[in-house]
């Protein structure tokens, strides 16, 4: 193999690729601006910032969500809350007058709908401005755009200048590349890449395998997964079964906790710490206090 992959090399000659040159200064002007994208999630918005320079020190400002054109990950093992944050999110963001694209993979469309209708009458918006700025897309029920991903990629297209899109939620990323996870990096790369050219902020689903630390950025696929991308989103839950784990969390022997740390952002600063976080009775996701206290 080796042996082929040298003698390949000899005989191709190496270019100058000169379009992928730029200077930092025209980059800087080509550059979008980063702002703040309210998540509807309680807790959150406030964990990510900028910095600016005043009176020649750097200073912290709060950036009020997470930036514009950032794709995170979405990563935790079942049953720690990811589908109820991303509903919430593309409910929050309807309800801002944008439109979401919401690319479901794992639950027909139908179905999904009904759960953006719960996620919906719990955080208040009007039904009828929600239901005309999310468009599903039905990769559950249409193995072509789950087996092919330029099938995939064309009609996000579609849909993002049919409709004037600017979020991109997917729902789960894992789903794309069950059974080969060994492609796992470059369909995530090419989702990544597609989102960038075509300015979206989007998040990505992907499940842990049950082997995974709980709170690690790891997903299936491995950590390549969540290094394409610009940050990352864990969640986790832990059976309180100790008295230390008891008075840490300040909760009874028996309760489940449950916990949220943001792991890395490419795009802004953010709080590094791992937070309590809760699910409402109504299954909005709540980011309360940090482990240890303020």
């Amino acid at each position: 193999m080796t042996e082929r992959y040298e003698n390949y090399e000899s005989q191709v000659e190496p270019r100058v690729v000169e379009e992928s040159i730029i200077v930092m200064g025209e980059a800087v002007k080509q550059a979008p601006k980063i702002e703040g994208v309210p998540t509807g999630v309680e807790g959150l918005d406030e964990l990510f910032f900028t910095v600016e320079v005043k009176d020649g020190k750097p200073v912290k400002k709060s950036l009020g969500g997470i930036p514009t054109y950032a794709v995170f990950n979405v990563t935790g093992v079942s049953d720690t809350g990811k589908s109820l944050f991303v509903e919430q999110f593309t409910v929050a963001q309807a309800a801002r007058g944008e439109k979401v694209a919401f690319v479901t993979v794992e639950s027909p469309a139908v179905f999904v709908a009904k759960g953006l209708e719960m996620r919906a009458a719990a955080m208040g918006p009007e039904p009828a401005k929600i239901e005309k700025n999310i468009v599903l897309i039905d990769a559950a029920s249409y193995g072509s755009l789950r087996e092919n991903v330029p099938d995939l990629l064309t009609t996000l297209a579609y849909v993002i200048k049919q409709y004037k899109v600017r979020f991109v939620v997917i729902d789960s990323i894992t789903g794309l590349y069950e059974n080969k996870e060994v492609a796992a990096r470059t369909i995530v790369r090419r989702l990544f890449n597609f989102m960038k050219k075509w300015y979206q902020t989007a998040l990505f689903v992907s499940q842990k395998r049950s082997g995974h630390e709980e709170l690690t950025a790891e997903a299936a696929g491995g950590y390549a997964v969540s290094h394409i991308v610009d940050g990352c989103f864990v969640f986790a839950k832990e059976l309180v079964d100790s008295q230390y784990k008891s008075k840490m969390y300040g909760k009874q022997l028996g309760d489940i906790v449950r916990l949220f740390r943001i792991d890395g952002c490419r795009l802004s600063g953010h709080d590094t710490r791992t937070y309590i976080m809760e699910i409402t009775e109504t299954g909005l996701v709540k980011i309360l206090n940090p482990i240890g206290g303020r």
